[in-house]
């Protein structure tokens, strides 16, 4: 369980997924009222002179939004999948990511505190 920044809000459940230099972090919190919410980080590696520094980009997502959130989403990729790009296999890219575990495959982690699953679905 984390406590920090977001105004001591507690983090619940968190999926990690590395993609190249880039690691996208999932994360449902609660407020103090026990509402829940969720926020994707975007991290990205960056280097300057003395070592290097993460660039984070965030995105709070509230309750009511999950379902126009999701079929957003989902419509956009499948859009791309079959409108614009019908000839690649995507599965491919997901045999590739398994093949390359532990370099800069897409690897995806959950934790959760409450000792189930949490979905959007």
């Amino acid at each position: 369980m984390e406590e920090k920044k977001d105004n001591d809000k507690v983090e619940i459940y968190s999926q990690r997924v590395r993609a190249g230099k880039r690691t996208y972090f999932f994360d449902v919190k609660a407020t103090r009222a026990n509402d829940y919410y969720l926020t994707i980080t975007e991290s990205k590696r960056k280097y300057k002179e003395d070592g290097f520094f993460y660039e984070k980009h965030k995105i709070f997502l509230y309750k009511e939004d999950f379902d126009k959130f999701v079929n957003a989403l989902t419509g956009t990729v499948d859009h791309v999948k079959t409108e614009l790009m019908p000839e690649i296999d995507f599965s491919q890219f997901e045999e590739k990511n398994k093949d390359q575990q532990g370099q800069q495959a897409v690897q995806v982690e959950s934790k959760s505190d409450l000792g189930e699953e949490l979905s959007w679905e």
